[in-house]
């Protein structure tokens, strides 16, 4: 990962992307009465700003409205938008277009990749699989995965699945990720965990997917369930969600699906559909995002129609609507309830953001508890769930394209109307402030100039070989491959994935990959020093650097 990647994401869990409604809004009951509680209302829930059923009517009438609204002016192809309340789906609606390509509608059972809200559906699945006594929270890691270790061998043996869930375990930010960009799979993603350096153990808060799958895949193992399907016996059939799945195959097989959208660098001359009206910009990207190896992190796919029966049930304490009870009330609350400070206060008068198990856990300016997430992919997938349990009231927002803070602007003028009964902040600049440079491209080089006048490398038949690090594996120079014509290559990961590299000067050279954290435009160095190389995009954690691991060529020879 690297550090320009990390302080886009930082920019944007400070302002409220991990954590919505959490930015300041001001409250609109100046000079009325306030509100007492009532006989049976916890003090500890209690808000001093009254909301009356005809105040959420009037913000669930308004969401056709808002959703156009904000579809029309970021150009988003497509959405789906589900609010629950009192128990009930009081609506579920499709907007725009699944696929620019064929102008196919969206409705409220088209399927959606969910990206990082499944960290809370799977928070749900583990709290359900508690139920039999065999894993809770609680339970180290070890006792299902026996090979799992980080680097701090203090910390392997204790490490808990609620630790990984709660990104307390001192992983750094989104650990793994890079060796999944590689097309490493889930195993050996997991095995590599233990190279990465660690941060104080249960005193720091860095959010990964690979650090939940790993307790994710404790729970399936103590099961004898590969995940999907344990997924699917403890919480999709009880709740007959028929439209979700933790399989990316299972996505691309279904007839109603979205397909994911990026943005093409000019958005004013976005194209049209059969209709003239332009698409914004937005064009489809095919196969688009497989998150399998991070499946119960950010591998879920679901519909609005299914994701509001699972609101209800969370909602609900874990029953069902017909009264079952699919999640145990215990371990469910465990999951809602702050077990790390996710968004430290930047001043002494700011609420802080709490994250609990795969939920984040925050207080809205009504003094309202708030559960939320948001997810994420670069390559056409931004969606944002937000429930406010003192009036049984949720809303989950899905979008076909890359984020850039619709699906949560959309879900944060809801809350506001449905409290105060008006906006209270510009949400939409706010969450475009938070969202801009997240998908900027990355790198050392990124927007760089080649030198004019560089000094030539050594002869490059002394560079071609193999290198290694414990992290990444071996990677091959080569010569003549992939675009590069007489020039060099870098082969990397399991595939391989071959990257041409561009001389940049003397002993260092440039390589311009694309993937879902490697956006349009980035640029790395990758730079040759005696017997090693340094990799600039694979050095966000300091592991970028490999050592020969053959013998260069003799340039007498």
């Amino acid at each position: 990962m690297t550090n320009a990647m990390d302080s886009a994401r930082r920019r944007t869990r400070a302002l409220g992307l991990t954590a919505l409604g959490m930015a300041v809004a001001v409250l609109g009951a100046c000079g009325t009465p306030i509100p007492k509680p009532g006989p049976d209302e916890s003090p500890s829930a209690y808000s001093g700003l009254e909301v009356k059923e005809d105040r959420i009517e009037y913000a669930v009438g308004k969401v056709t409205d808002i959703v156009e609204e904000e579809l029309d002016s970021s150009g988003i192809p497509g959405a789906a938008v589900a609010v629950v309340h009192g128990g009930e789906v009081v609506l579920a609606e499709g907007f725009g277009v699944r696929d620019t390509r064929t102008g196919a509608p969206v409705d409220a059972r088209t399927v959606f990749p969910m990206a990082s809200i499944s960290k809370s559906v799977s928070a749900t699945v583990v709290a359900a699989e508690s139920a039999r006594g065999e894993v809770d929270w609680s339970t180290p890691v070890r006792d299902h995965l026996p090979w799992f270790a980080l680097s701090d061998p203090r910390v392997s043996p204790i490490v808990t699945v609620g630790d990984l869930f709660a990104h307390r375990s001192g992983l750094p930010e989104h650990a793994g990720d890079d060796l999944e960009d590689l097309g490493y799979d889930r195993p050996a993603i997991l095995h590599g965990l233990r190279h990465l350096p660690v941060t104080p153990f249960r005193a720091s808060y860095a959010y990964t997917n690979f650090g939940l799958t790993a307790g994710a895949e404790a729970v399936a193992v103590a099961a004898g369930t590969p995940w999907d399907e344990l997924a699917r016996e403890r919480v999709f059939d009880p709740l007959d969600m028929r439209d979700t799945s933790f399989s990316h195959d299972e996505l691309l097989a279904r007839d109603n699906r979205v397909v994911g959208h990026v943005r093409t660098p000019d958005t004013a001359t976005g194209e049209s559909d059969e209709s003239g009206e332009s698409t914004g910009g937005w064009v489809p990207t095919e196969p688009g995002r497989d998150p399998d190896a991070q499946a119960p992190a950010g591998g879920l796919s679901s519909s609005v129609t299914d994701m509001a029966r699972w609101m209800e049930m969370v909602l609900d304490d874990g029953k069902a609507t017909d009264g079952s009870q699919v999640v145990p009330t215990g371990a469910l609350r465990e999951a809602l309830t702050p077990q790390s400070v996710s968004s430290p206060p930047q001043a002494a008068a700011d609420r802080p953001g709490s994250y609990g198990y795969g939920f984040n856990v925050g207080t809205s300016s009504s003094g309202r508890v708030q559960w939320s997430h948001s997810g994420a992919f670069a390559l056409g997938a931004g969606t944002a769930m937000l429930m406010v349990p003192s009036l049984d009231l949720g809303i989950i927002t899905l979008t076909n394209a890359a984020p850039i803070g619709v699906a949560e602007t959309i879900n944060s003028r809801f809350a506001d109307l449905a409290q105060y009964g008006d906006p209270t902040l510009d949400w939409g600049a706010l969450y475009g402030k938070a969202f801009a440079g997240l998908l900027d491209p990355v790198g050392d080089l990124a927007g760089a100039r080649r030198p004019t006048d560089p000094e030539p490398p050594r002869p490059l038949d002394q560079l071609v070989g193999s290198y290694r690090n414990d992290y990444f594996g071996t990677i091959e120079v080569r010569r003549g491959d992939a675009g590069s014509g007489d020039g060099l290559s870098l082969a990397v990961g399991p595939g391989p994935l071959v990257w041409p590299m561009e001389h940049w000067d003397g002993d260092t050279f440039a390589v311009s990959p694309e993937s879902e954290n490697w956006t349009p435009g980035s640029r790395g160095s990758v730079t040759f020093d005696g017997d090693g190389v340094t990799v600039a995009l694979l050095d966000g954690n300091g592991l970028g650097t490999f050592a020969r691991v053959d013998e260069p060529a003799d340039p007498g020879a």
